[in-house]
Parts: structure tokens; sequence; C-alpha cells
């Protein structure tokens, strides 16, 4: 980590929200700082209350866009690798009965 300081010039003076499900999608955020906190790159912001905030930068237009997202161009709004993680983690839920039984919902497998 560098103990440089940043020149002032360089840093936006505001951040764009662009994660299409977030809330504050298309709003701009005063920005603060961009960090790296719990291994996960963080962008933050004050709202417009003046309280602090974060999001992840990769749902900010700090980040360059998901090139998945960019070539699915708002035709596939999940990943094959999630909706797989999905499935598995319902049939685990499901042998513990702790999930819905799916009746009527036809099984697709890989």
């Amino acid at each position: 980590m560098s103990t440089t300081p940043e020149p002032a010039d360089l840093s936006p003076v505001t951040v764009r929200v662009t994660h299409p499900f977030h809330p504050r999608f298309g709003q701009e955020l005063e920005f603060v700082k961009r960090l790296v906190t719990w291994r996960v790159d963080r962008v933050f912001f004050f709202d417009e209350a003046g309280a602090l905030g974060s999001l992840p930068a990769e749902w900010t237009d700090l980040a360059p866009p998901d090139g998945f997202v960019v070539v699915a161009h708002g035709r596939v709004p999940f990943r094959t690798s999630a909706l797989l993680e999905l499935a598995d983690r319902l049939a685990v839920l499901r042998a513990k009965g702790s999930a819905p039984s799916g009746e009527g919902v036809q099984e697709i497998t890989p």
C-alpha cells in the first residue's frame, strides 16, 4: 500500500453507479476514496444526506465494463456458472428438507 498522497486532480469528483439492479443505478455520488478492504476493491462516497457509503468498484464507472455484460447486451441476466451454483445450493437445501420441492418445475440438467 502506498503512503504517497494522490494528486487531487487525478481523482474523480463523482462516481456513477452502473450496476443495473442497484437502487442507486445511474446516480452520481460524491467520490471520497477507492480502497481495497477485506480483499474487495471498494469505492467510498458521500450520499445526498452526507453519509459515508461504499460499493464494490465494479458496480461503478471507475471499473472497466464486465466483458460478459457487454457481450450479453441485456439478453442474459445470469451467468451459467451462477445458475449452476444456485442449482447446487438448492439441491443441498432440498436434501436437508429446507427448500421447496420444486413441484411442477421442469429440471434442466447440464
